[in-house]
C-alpha cells in the first residue's frame, strides 16, 4: 500500500488554489470522478499501462473491460484536476517521491456529466 499524504502535502503547499479536485480511484475506480463533477465532460485518453494483475483477474473472472474500469482503479490511482501549466510542476513533484506522473487527459464544458476512456481494450463512456 502507497499513502499518497505526502505527494499530495507537497503539491499543495504550491498550488492549493489552482486544484480544481482531487480523487483516489478506490471505491469507484475510474468513474469514480462522476460522482463530483456537472456538466463536464471528463476524458482520459492517456492513461498508464495496466498492470498484468489486471489482465489476470479479466481473464479468469470473464469481466467485460468496460466493467473492469468501473470496478477496479486499473493500477491508476490518483488523479489531480489542474490547470495544464502547473502540470509539469506537479509531475516533477511526484517524481521527486518515486511516484509516476502524467497527463492522463483532459476535462470539456458539456451539458451533462460524462467521462470518456480510451483504453487498449476499446472506448467507454460512462454517464452520471
Amino acid at each position: 500500500t502507497r499513502t499518497y499524504a505526502p505527494v499530495i502535502k507537497a503539491i499543495l503547499e504550491l498550488h492549493r488554489n489552482k486544484i480544481n479536485g482531487i480523487v483516489h480511484c478506490s471505491g469507484g475506480a475510474q468513474t469514480k470522478v462522476l460522482y463530483f463533477i456537472d456538466q463536464l465532460h471528463v476524458i482520459k485518453d492517456n492513461m498508464f499501462p495496466i498492470p498484468p494483475l489486471f489482465e489476470l483477474i479479466q481473464s479468469q473472472s470473464g469481466t467485460n473491460w468496460e466493467e473492469m474500469y468501473r470496478v477496479f482503479n486499473m493500477g491508476h490511482r490518483m488523479e489531480l484536476y489542474v490547470p495544464e501549466e502547473i502540470s509539469d510542476d506537479i509531475i516533477r513533484i511526484s517524481k521527486s517521491f518515486n511516484i509516476d506522473a502524467q497527463i492522463i487527459g483532459r476535462t470539456e464544458v458539456s451539458d451533462s456529466k460524462k467521462l470518456t476512456i480510451s483504453s487498449p481494450f476499446g472506448t467507454f463512456v460512462y454517464t452520471g
